[in-house]
């Protein structure tokens, strides 16, 4: 099975790029990955998810990826959970949003804006986050603005970031989320300026949430990385007092970027989940 690779128009122009495979008509889960990632992290969920009967919508975000670059470099979370409406509108309904890191606050806030999800699953991602965290992933997100001389030297600074995660082998597989520039030296394959705007204010995202209808009646799963330097105790307790029937999967010897560190384990907690919640045809 065979993805197809679609564009859909967000508005002023702009598109993003999405992998599409399934049963077009069957209920869409829609993936979004996390922030200076792009859509190939989500590959074998998105298969997997096809397999199981879903039909499965995997976009780069906006300035990510494959997708368009703001001309004004308008990376406002509101601005994402507008894109996400317009991403869920190739899809049929019921439809479930799983969002990583990025992906999973832009989940948030699209249904805290009024986008009808029958299930929302987030990795790794709270609204009260680890600022010890925060902190660092910027930190090495902001670290090399001139890019990487070759892919064995980003292997090498990813290596140094994330010394539990095994260095590959063979660095040729960071090509999906790095880009090559004129001068031959490879940088993260989004828009720089996206670091440097207001894209992310966890307070007007807890306002939204609190002034939404959704929080008490739509399934919502946490699934957490128990290495993770973002999700703490207190992240997870907060997120329980917003969402009152949350459900987390707990996967052990995983940190922030959940998938990567245990994709079988991940795919499985969330595809038993949406079985649960919002079953498909397959």
């Amino acid at each position: 099975m065979q993805p197809e690779t679609i564009r859909i128009p967000v508005g002023d122009g702009l598109s993003l790029a999405a992998d599409i495979a399934g049963p077009r008509h069957a209920p869409t889960v829609i993936l979004g990955h996390g922030g200076g990632q792009t859509r190939h992290s989500w590959d074998k969920a998105e298969l997997q998810l096809a397999q199981a009967g879903y039909f499965a919508i995997n976009y780069d975000l906006r300035g990510h990826g494959d997708s368009d670059w703001s001309p004004d470099a308008d990376y406002r979370m509101t601005t994402r959970a507008n894109d996400l409406a317009a991403v869920a509108a190739v899809g049929s309904r019921p439809v479930a949003l799983v969002g990583a890191s990025l992906g999973g606050l832009t989940a948030l806030t699209a249904a805290s804006q009024g986008l009808d999800a029958a299930a929302l699953v987030l990795v790794d991602i709270v609204p009260k986050m680890s600022p010890k965290g925060v902190a660092k992933i910027v930190g090495f997100m902001t670290a090399n603005p001139n890019g990487f001389a070759s892919l064995e030297e980003a292997a090498d600074a990813i290596s140094a970031y994330y010394p539990d995660r095994p260095r590959p082998k063979d660095p040729s597989g960071l090509r999906k989320n790095l880009r090559q520039g004129d001068d031959g030296r490879f940088r993260w394959h989004w828009d720089p300026r996206w670091m440097e705007s207001p894209h992310s204010d966890p307070h007007t995202l807890i306002e939204l949430m609190d002034a939404a209808d959704w929080t008490d009646r739509v399934p919502t799963l946490l699934v957490r990385g128990m290495k993770s330097d973002i999700v703490d105790d207190d992240g997870v307790a907060d997120l329980y007092r917003r969402i009152p029937q949350l459900e987390v999967a707990d996967i052990r010897g995983a940190g922030h970027m959940v998938a990567g560190d245990r994709n079988d384990e991940f795919n499985a907690a969330v595809i038993d989940f949406l079985q649960r919640v919002m079953p498909s045809a397959g």
